[in-house]
């Protein structure tokens, strides 16, 4: 009988382990999905469903790749664009970004104001980084989300990646975050 209430003990605790190893994630709201992989800039980042690639052809010089919510039907919209610059050294991560990231505010919403609601220090697949997040308030969009990584590539060279969602409800903001969330260097 003892034998018996140990095997049967034995047998729940590997059955749970096993469901518990096949249904646990690793965090990645968009672990499966497609990426791109951005030579340019030498990052790769995950495609949200429903999102898209879109063509180089697309984009003004400043970048070099960008995946976005299909809003040719609605105002608005999301998107992530990834781009290349110079060498920025680590200590000048966090006033690039966040520079980098008003300027950006300032282009994308030119009649509204942006307010800094986060900035800090992370990591890239183990580089150094910092990401800056503004809400963009007022003007055409209405209110708005934008979040900028900055990326310490290597010593000769960085790389960012800008998502903006305007309007910012909370899906469109998950969405955002997450696609900057799964950036790898490659």
């Amino acid at each position: 009988m003892v034998i018996g209430a140990v095997a049967s003990l034995v047998l729940a605790v590997c059955g749970g382990g096993a469901v518990w190893w096949q249904t646990r994630g690793d965090g990645d709201p968009l672990a499966g999905r497609p990426r791109v992989t951005d030579g340019a800039a030498g990052l790769s980042y995950a495609i949200p469903e429903g999102w898209k690639h879109s063509g180089q052809d697309k984009l003004i010089g400043a970048f070099t790749s960008s995946v976005g919510t299909d809003s040719a039907d609605r105002e608005g919209g999301s998107t992530v664009l990834a781009g290349r610059s110079g060498a920025v050294p680590e200590e000048a991560l966090k006033p690039r970004a966040e520079r980098a990231a008003r300027s950006n505010a300032v282009f994308f919403a030119p009649d509204g104001r942006s307010t800094l609601e986060e900035s800090r220090a992370t990591e890239v697949s183990g580089r150094p980084a910092h990401t800056v997040v503004l809400r963009l308030d007022g003007g055409e969009g209405g209110a708005g989300h934008l979040r900028m990584t900055l990326v310490r590539v290597d010593g000769g060279r960085s790389a960012f990646l800008l998502g903006i969602a305007r309007p910012a409800g909370p899906e469109e903001r998950r969405q955002v975050d997450a696609v900057l969330e799964s950036a790898s260097v490659k």
